[in-house]
């Protein structure tokens, strides 16, 4: 079980993963950020509120006599956070990794190389490079 854990670490797509999770939720603090100090006061002032998560309040009696207060605001206001972030992710990434997938199709039906000849190694390359210079380092043949 543990030589498996292990192979699913190494692997590399948890470290992808564990990069794009810190990037999102940073992204994300900055979405909420201009959500809630710019767009919200705007939206909250149609309202007649201070801010949008103050906005359409609607009072419930409660069982012992007293009111508690919902704010559809706060839900507008989720709603447009979450919008905002689809937005830029789809226009940022998506959009763009769209074409490069239709240029390199392209170029695979015209019969030309997807990959740019003049790109950068693969890492089975830098490995075997690796390899060979410590191999050559020690005295030994590859």
């Amino acid at each position: 079980m543990l030589k498996g854990f292990k192979e699913f670490i190494v692997r590399g797509n948890v470290i992808d993963l564990a990069v794009a999770v810190v990037i999102g939720a940073a992204f994300t603090a900055v979405v909420t950020s201009i959500v809630n100090a710019v767009i919200n006061p705007l939206i909250g002032a149609l309202f007649n509120a201070e801010t949008l998560a103050e906005a359409l309040p609607v009072a419930i009696p409660t069982v012992s006599g007293g009111e508690s207060v919902m704010y559809f605001g706060a839900v507008i206001g989720a709603v447009l956070n979450f919008l905002i972030v689809a937005a830029v992710v789809y226009f940022a990434l998506v959009v763009p990794i769209n074409h490069l997938k239709r240029h390199a199709e392209q170029r695979r039906r015209a019969g030309e190389p997807v990959v740019d000849e003049a790109a950068a190694p693969t890492e089975l390359e830098l490995l075997a490079e690796i390899r060979d210079l410590l191999a050559k380092r020690d005295g030994a043949t590859p």
